[in-house]
């Protein structure tokens, strides 16, 4: 009796797409066999999901083929390298925008440090601050978020600018 080929029997154990009975029958094992050797191994059936989507796109591409509605079926490459284009344009265009609004930002801030607070200006400069500091505070998260800076973590330096801005906000 040949010896069972336990790497191709964990292979279809793991894609999931057979029973264990059915892999047990293909390859002239028991399915107490193919579980205690699972069990001892570590074998998980975690492909499972994977195994139906490729089948899934095989198939749809397979029908668009046949169909002949298109000549050239596009390659999952070619989907995300046109897809990752027009992705790092948009973003591009973003930190375009940023350098031109903290642009704003600094000559709004370079104006209220210039100029003299007094009775008559002061609320009204006062409004013009809080707007230029949540501005900037607004650009900067937006400026580490385009050039992916920070993680999903809020950074200890944009909570504390946060906070400092909502105590300029109430005094």
């Amino acid at each position: 009796m040949a010896k069972p080929d336990w790497e191709a029997i964990e292979s279809a154990y793991r894609a999931g797409s057979l029973s264990i009975r059915a892999i047990a029958e293909k390859y002239g094992v028991s399915d107490t066999a193919i579980r205690k050797r699972a069990t001892q191994n570590g074998w998980l059936r975690d492909l499972t999901e994977k195994v139906k989507e490729a089948t899934r796109l095989k198939l749809v591409r397979s029908e668009v083929r046949n169909d002949g509605s298109r000549e050239h079926v596009r390659t999952d490459d070619e989907i995300i390298d046109e897809a990752s284009e027009a992705a790092a344009d948009v973003v591009l265009g973003h930190r375009m925008d940023l350098t031109r609004w903290r642009r704003i930002a600094n000559r709004l801030g370079d104006f209220l440090e210039s100029v003299d607070f007094t009775e008559d200006n002061h609320a009204s400069l006062s409004r013009s601050l809080v707007a230029g500091v949540d501005a900037q505070v607004k650009i900067i998260k937006a400026e580490r978020e385009a050039y992916n800076i920070d993680s999903e973590k809020k950074s200890d330096e944009t909570e504390s600018l946060s906070s400092m801005m909502d105590e300029l906000a109430k005094g």
